[in-house]
């Protein structure tokens, strides 16, 4: 854009216009009868019409650029800056035995819960932006895969490293939970998250589930809770098929004593769905501020002007130079 912060001089660029009609309009028309005006005209250097008058073209565009100037043209544009305000969030994954039960579908093909949940967490890590991402792996006894990180892409590669029994054959809810809230107490953001995804009971460990909310809670961090798996028997391989014992009343509890939400994914398409809600409520607080920068325009348009009247100077008095 191109304003002025002073538009009303520009009515000052009528002058220069009335000039040049009153010139090309009426003056003009205003004849001297000489006698031996031929005599005269061969005394003249320039008898061409737009030589004679061109000192004029130069001051009457000289004055149509000050009447410009002094209305201020500025250029503005506008800045955009953008701060966000992300979130820490740990992803805490049961490994146990019982996770390479065969009741999942992908891709048409029956394969583990494990496998289904790396491919769904891998998408969801990937969807994420300005949010530092974490991996705790638990089983037997918990550990942490991965620390908060912005590199997406070195948690999914560990993740896909994740491999069943790899934190023993056991499930400890309590110590998972508890490893990841000391992961994330470490952390400055204001918003703290930990997804919790189990397929089984707390049966190892020594930190209760309930114990572990409750710390949750005192240190401000949300618990999302993702029960996985059908209730009832299911075939894992090594082993045939055994009775699964998902404890959903456990994981509802610490979702809502930690103000967060329970799920129970009983299929590829459900768990999916899960991880893209979550991604919708734990969404990055962007804040945009915009500037309006304005850059004045006028001193060019001075600078023209004087050069103009410089030049009007040098060529009257030299290639211009008339006889009057």
């Amino acid at each position: 854009m191109l304003p002025f912060a002073h538009p009303w001089f520009l009515l000052l660029t009528f002058i220069p216009l009335a000039l040049i009609f009153w010139e090309v309009f009426v003056q003009a028309k205003v004849k001297l009868d000489f006698p031996l005006a031929s005599r005269v005209k061969k005394l003249s250097r320039w008898t061409d019409p737009l030589r004679a008058n061109l000192h004029r073209v130069f001051l009457w565009t000289a004055l149509f650029l000050i009447a410009i100037a002094l209305a201020r043209p500025q250029w503005k544009w506008q800045e955009v800056e953008t701060s966000s305000e992300g979130i820490d969030i740990i992803l805490a994954l049961d490994t146990s035995r019982s996770m390479d039960a065969r009741d999942f579908r992908l891709d048409a093909q029956t394969v583990s819960r494990l496998t289904v949940v790396k491919k769904v967490v891998a998408e969801f890590i990937s969807g994420q932006f300005g949010n530092r991402i974490g991996l705790v792996v638990f089983g037997q006894y918990a550990f942490t895969q991965s620390p908060l990180t912005f590199d997406y892409n070195y948690v999914i590669n560990l993740m896909k490293q994740l491999e069943i029994g790899m934190a023993g054959d056991g499930t400890a809810i309590g110590d998972g939970l508890g490893l990841s809230l000391k992961r994330i107490s470490e952390s400055k953001s204001k918003s703290k998250v930990v997804i919790l995804l189990t397929d089984g009971r707390n049966n190892y460990g020594k930190l209760p589930p309930k114990s572990a909310a409750e710390i949750a809670k005192k240190l401000g961090v949300r618990v999302y809770t993702i029960g996985i798996g059908t209730q009832g028997r299911a075939f894992v391989p090594g082993v045939g098929y055994v009775q699964l014992d998902l404890d959903l009343e456990t994981l509802q509890e610490i979702a809502q004593a930690t103000d967060g939400k329970f799920y129970h994914a009983t299929d590829s398409r459900a768990l999916k769905e899960i991880y893209a809600e979550i991604a919708k409520l734990e969404k990055t607080k962007i804040t945009e501020t915009q500037y309006e920068v304005k850059k004045e325009l006028y001193a060019y348009f001075v600078a023209l002007a004087l050069l103009l009247v410089f030049l009007e100077m040098i060529f009257s008095a030299t290639w211009l130079r008339r006889v009057v």
